[in-house]
């Protein structure tokens, strides 16, 4: 399988509010930066968004280090929370619903596609990638306004 290395952040002014994501894709010498914007919405669904966007830009199974400031999609995924939530039919408990499944759903179906490794960063730490993501991502809303 291809390796991959893809790069996520996404942002959103006020919560709910205008939001941004941004992604990098990079295979061998190869990037490429992918943006977009929605007019009312949550960081949270602009994270999983980068991620949906950029995961489906792969025309084949590939073998992907994805890097992400967001913990909510890490720990989802790395923990198994959101195979429970849709096992559990998009219930994190009895009485609480799972947020954003459509989302999950788009994410978890393309997992079975690839072999992901999401890793967690700090966001505006200094991480090159995730600073450019987070200026994609910022951009996306700035030239929507």
């Amino acid at each position: 399988m291809k390796y991959v290395e893809i790069f996520t952040d996404g942002a959103c002014q006020g919560n709910p509010g205008p939001g941004g994501w941004g992604a990098i894709l990079r295979y061998n010498n190869n990037e490429k930066e992918i943006s977009g914007y929605e007019p009312e919405t949550t960081n949270n669904r602009m994270e999983l968004t980068a991620v949906i966007k950029a995961l489906s830009l792969l025309k084949e199974p590939c073998n992907v280090n994805l890097y992400t400031d967001s913990q909510y999609v890490c720990n989802a995924i790395n923990k198994g929370w959101a195979k429970k939530w849709r096992q559990n039919n998009w219930m994190r408990s009895k009485n609480e619903p799972a947020l954003n499944k459509e989302l999950w759903d788009k994410l978890l179906n393309l997992l079975d596609n690839h072999s992901v490794t999401f890793n967690w960063v700090r966001g505006h730490a200094g991480h090159p990638e995730n600073e450019r993501c987070d200026k994609l991502a910022v951009n996306a809303i700035n030239n929507k306004k």
